[in-house]
């Protein structure tokens, strides 16, 4: 297919739900992306964290390649040798007890919403079942993760969503008090907020939600699912904190680009879930977890995790001088940029145009390359992108 061949037929047959970009990636290797015609493109976008070590990483293709040679799929009513490999070195390395794969984000949310549940009532019977989230928190498209996501604009036109959560402002401890009564059973959070903006919560205010959770025996659960998998320069972003879940749930970068979504669980959790419980049928497949195990032992190297802040520091730099960008937040390679006019789109159209992709977070342009970009591609990525905004700014001086 052409580019406008591809564009039709997307148009024609593809349920119309995503504000495309008008660019076709149809193949890559590392952090550059090609169209049919072959036009470049530096990719700031990883498939929106997803490409963890960029398009079609040698080690992951083989990894995936040999696993298919084997088995491509089996049922989860037998052992799987991949996924048992995957779920021991993912629980190892993150030090938590037992992991339930799934094949999204929002699906490992939906386990920890389970699990927290079950826990409770188990505990302390039926009315104690809601869980708080915070405000600007975004946690999935399913109508029970639309629900737990902070933000209205979510649960418009879907109505009616699940009952049972409840919103906080990030950061005000107090008001946080005030709803942890004896009818909730677990707070929810992102360390960093992606959908939200990029807006990290404070570290002090984590702190205290986990000491609250201790002395009411309220279960605390991060969704790591854009921040984990080495993204923020530590294997899971709790561990710049030093405060850890008793549920964290991860997915996105974790496959290295085939659909995977892991909930994990403390030592206490572990038995709260048994058999017909819970399910996936597709969760735990041996070809993504063969992929996922390869992805772990790359990104789980503290080398490697080195060298991710160091690039998100460079870039955050470089970002920080260029015309029109009020700030840079963020932390390792997951970025947010202000710009001074808030047109975050149409300043993303405008580095697709010229060979950039990036994302945007509500008003802040959003950099999420592949935790492997080397710095020659980072820096044909910043050129496009500073050439675009002098253009911008220019014709706003």
């Amino acid at each position: 297919m052409s580019f406008d061949e591809t564009k039709s037929s997307s148009e024609k047959y593809i349920m119309n739900v995503y504000n495309r970009f008008n660019v076709s990636i149809a193949y890559g290797k590392g952090a550059t992306a090609f169209d049919e015609e072959g036009k470049e493109y530096i990719d700031f976008t990883s498939g929106i964290g997803v490409n963890s070590l960029g398009y079609s990483n040698d080690g992951w293709v083989n990894a995936v390649t040999e696993q298919l040679k084997k088995v491509q799929h089996t049922s989860n009513l037998f052992y799987q040798p991949a996924q048992a490999e995957f779920c021991k070195n993912l629980c190892e390395k993150s030090g938590f007890a037992r992991v339930f794969l799934g094949n999204s984000g929002a699906e490992a949310n939906e386990c920890a919403i389970k699990i927290a549940r079950k826990y409770s009532e188990d505990k302390y019977g039926e009315s104690r079942s809601n869980i708080i989230t915070l405000n600007n928190s975004f946690h999935g498209r399913t109508i029970t993760t639309l629900s737990t996501t902070g933000q209205i604009v979510f649960h418009q036109l879907f109505k009616p969503l699940t009952d049972g959560f409840m919103y906080v402002d990030s950061g005000d401890i107090e008001q946080l008090k005030k709803a942890a009564d004896d009818s909730v059973c677990a707070i929810m959070l992102e360390t960093v907020q992606g959908e939200g903006g990029v807006l990290p919560v404070p570290a002090d205010y984590i702190a205290a939600v986990a000491e609250l959770c201790k002395e009411r025996d309220i279960l605390l659960i991060f969704d790591e699912v854009q921040t984990g998998a080495g993204r923020t320069g530590k294997l899971f972003s709790w561990e710049h904190i030093g405060v850890k879940p008793d549920i964290m749930t991860a997915a996105k970068g974790i496959g290295g680009g085939l659909p995977i979504g892991a909930c994990l669980c403390s030592e206490k959790l572990k038995d709260v879930l048994q058999k017909g419980q819970h399910g996936s049928t597709f969760g735990g497949n041996p070809v993504v977890c063969a992929g996922a195990d390869y992805v772990l032992k790359n990104i789980a190297d503290e080398a490697f995790l080195k060298e991710v802040t160091e690039k998100g520091e460079y870039i955050n730099e470089k970002v920080s001088s260029m015309p029109g960008v009020k700030f840079v937040r963020g932390v390792g390679l997951l970025l947010g940029v202000k710009l001074a006019d808030d047109e975050a789109r149409k300043c993303a159209e405008e580095c697709a145009a010229n060979g950039l992709l990036i994302l945007t977070a509500k008003t802040l342009l959003r950099i999420m390359p592949p935790l492997n970009i080397t710095y020659a591609e980072i820096d044909k990525g910043l050129g496009v992108l500073k050439s675009v905004l002098e253009k911008r700014y220019a014709k706003k001086a």
